[in-house]
């Protein structure tokens, strides 16, 4: 049945230029759903990558839009409408600049804090009241551009656990969609 069906978006910059970057965590941690899911993602006409799978039994989506971050909002929706997901049942996985490095946060609503996916996402959903798995990249040191920190890979030291915090997102995800989004911050919100 659709209704019971989960969005999980992760947001991110398409391309290999991307990848490692701060701005990608989001593409980091459903792209590690995929692997516990054992999916390849596929091409849909939503503009985004896919891959249908069940989490703990319940049947999800993974998508990773393959537009620029600005731009997230249009595929969201399209694929959302397409298999017919309510708001209530989106989950957008993102880097989150007001966090320190490697905290976790789970929330639903609220503004965009300047992050250009979200913007477009609530613009195009016309709501805010979809999930946020929000993984702490922490703040540029001194007085570097924020818009260039989020385009960087991460550093040397963060690489180190990297893994670590990226698979704990995705568990943090994974709770969310089995027990609801309390549990998920009662156990990983920090």
């Amino acid at each position: 049945m659709a209704d019971d069906r989960f969005l999980v978006v992760g947001l991110g910059n398409p391309g290999p230029k991307y990848a490692a970057t701060r701005h990608n965590a989001g593409f980091m941690v459903v792209d590690l759903l995929a692997e516990r899911i054992g999916g390849k993602f596929k091409a849909h006409k939503g503009r985004a990558d896919l891959v249908e799978g069940r989490l703990g039994g319940i049947p999800v989506v993974l998508a990773e839009p393959k537009c620029y971050m600005n731009e997230s909002g249009g595929p969201v929706v399209s694929i959302a409408r397409f298999f017919k997901v309510p708001i209530e049942r989106i989950v957008v996985v993102h880097d989150e600049l007001d966090l320190p490095y490697g905290s976790l946060r789970l929330k639903r609503g609220g503004g965009d804090g300047g992050h250009n996916g979200l913007r477009s996402t609530t613009s195009a959903l016309g709501s805010k009241d979809y999930a946020r798995v929000r993984v702490g990249i922490g703040r540029p040191p001194g007085r570097q551009d924020p818009a260039d920190y989020v385009l960087r890979e991460f550093a040397a030291a963060e690489r180190k656990d990297l893994a670590f915090h990226i698979d704990r997102a995705a568990d943090a995800v994974e709770l969310f969609i089995a027990q609801g989004l309390e549990a998920a911050q009662n156990q990983y919100n920090d």
